[in-house]
């Protein structure tokens, strides 16, 4: 029987089809993480950068108009100003700490923006968003939906940081993971938003569903990909 050496015609084609299947599959990983990352790091810096006109402290926007009896209070008004503040510093910092370039490349970065997003967060995102959830616009369930994406942001960043400090990273990441979906249905509300205005949908109904859409797929979207983390770690301990 003849034996195989290593340049042998069978053996030279079966490696260049498994490169090819590797490149393939790894080109494949590529396209898909783009398709996801680019827009949503575009709408991201798009919501920050619509945000800073309202540091002009103009009383002409269509948000404060609706609203201008609640702008009569000096603290609904810091509340206001604080909390779209947090949002852009929260998204901002969001964008760095899921970057794995930067975790490879700097930990100290990954830690700096860390402890701003968490700080925000639980210090003036959450807390402003509460108070400001009692005066939203909408019915009873909509203002229960505000106070309940409070809490579960303030809930899910304060288990974040306390299992990081018990060095659990697994169980960080996935707390994590959970608020940075809340964090960003600033983004996706807005994306909804645009979607049913051009489908020529009532204001009203526009804005109910809007919310409703993005604070439920945020979540449920979390829940996948903490499940698909779970499993390619799982399979890394049985391969």
């Amino acid at each position: 029987m003849e034996e195989i050496s290593p340049l042998h015609p069978t053996l030279t084609n079966q490696c260049m089809r498994n490169t090819r299947m590797l490149t393939l599959k790894q080109s494949a990983k590529f396209f898909f993480q783009m398709l996801f990352w680019v827009p949503v790091i575009g709408f991201s810096l798009l919501l920050i950068y619509n945000t800073l006109p309202y540091f002009s402290f103009s009383k002409e926007f269509d948000f404060i108009v609706e609203r201008s009896f609640l702008f009569q209070s000096n603290f609904y008004n810091a509340c206001f100003y604080i909390h779209i503040a947090a949002g852009a510093l929260c998204i901002g910092a969001a964008l760095i700490q899921f970057s794995r370039y930067i975790l490879k490349k700097s930990k100290a970065i990954h830690r700096i923006s860390g402890k701003i997003y968490v700080a925000v967060v639980l210090f003036l995102g959450a807390p402003t968003g509460l108070y400001m959830s009692f005066f939203a616009k909408g019915s009873i369930w909509e203002r229960s939906l505000f106070m309940f994406m409070a809490g579960w942001w303030f809930v899910t960043t304060l288990y974040g940081l306390t299992t990081i400090h018990k060095r659990n990273i697994v169980a960080h990441k996935v707390w994590m993971i959970r608020s940075y979906a809340m964090a960003m249905t600033a983004v996706t509300f807005r994306v909804y938003h645009i979607i049913f205005y051009l489908l020529d949908w009532g204001h009203l109904e526009n804005y109910e569903l809007s919310l409703w859409i993005s604070v439920i797929g945020n979540m449920l979207f979390a829940e996948w990909v903490i499940y698909r983390q779970s499993r390619n770690y799982l399979k890394s301990f049985t391969t």
